[in-house]
């Protein structure tokens, strides 16, 4: 289903981040201004299509006319979702169905604040880029303030153990400049061929 639905997205960036970034935040206006700058660099955003970052990244795409994608996942705990936002809503059961689709129409991941969810996502993607099951892309995670912590503890910790490589660090992009991860996503998407 998610094949078919899809199969018209040519350039797309998945953007992951909270369900529980409060609207009028700080973070929320990161994600839609997040969202309005990878829509006018012409890429669909995809996200998780929920609320929160979500949601954000979800309007920000429409809000500058870029086709804005939602794949929602059955969660007991988590009401209310991008809808209004999101031009193709598609739901999965599965977290592992729904995260085929994620990489599937992807460029690049663009990383924001998030809890277990986006930590998920995030190593996923890196641990599938590290051993080559899927090409390798950008995965930019936007606000050092709050990527630091972790991104010291695997260079410190995970790698000064050699639980990875350290060229594995590079896999993974931190700025606070918008500019920085349209540019990266851009570049990503003409080395890619698209």
């Amino acid at each position: 289903m998610g094949f078919r639905e899809l199969r018209a997205v040519h350039r797309g960036v998945s953007v992951f981040g909270s369900a529980r970034t409060p609207p009028g935040s700080v973070e929320y206006q990161l994600g839609v201004d997040v969202g309005r700058r990878l829509g006018e660099a012409g890429f669909a955003v995809i996200t998780g299509g929920g609320p929160g970052a979500m949601e954000a990244a979800n309007r920000g795409a429409r809000e500058a006319g870029a086709h804005s994608i939602g794949l929602n996942i059955d969660l007991p705990f988590e009401e209310g979702g991008a809808s209004q936002w999101v031009d193709h809503s598609l739901d999965f059961h599965y977290f592992f169905s729904r995260k085929v689709m994620f990489v599937r129409y992807a460029n690049a991941f663009v990383v924001l604040p998030g809890g277990f969810g986006t930590l998920d996502e995030l190593f996923e993607a890196l641990c599938l880029i590290q051993t080559q099951k899927i090409r390798s892309f950008p995965v930019v995670l936007v606000g050092v303030a709050y990527w630091s912590g972790l991104v010291d503890w695997l260079r410190e910790r995970v790698s000064g153990e050699a639980k990875i490589d350290a060229l594995d660090l590079d896999l993974l992009f931190v700025t606070d400049d918008l500019d920085a991860v349209v540019a990266r996503v851009l570049r990503a998407a003409t080395e890619q061929g698209d």
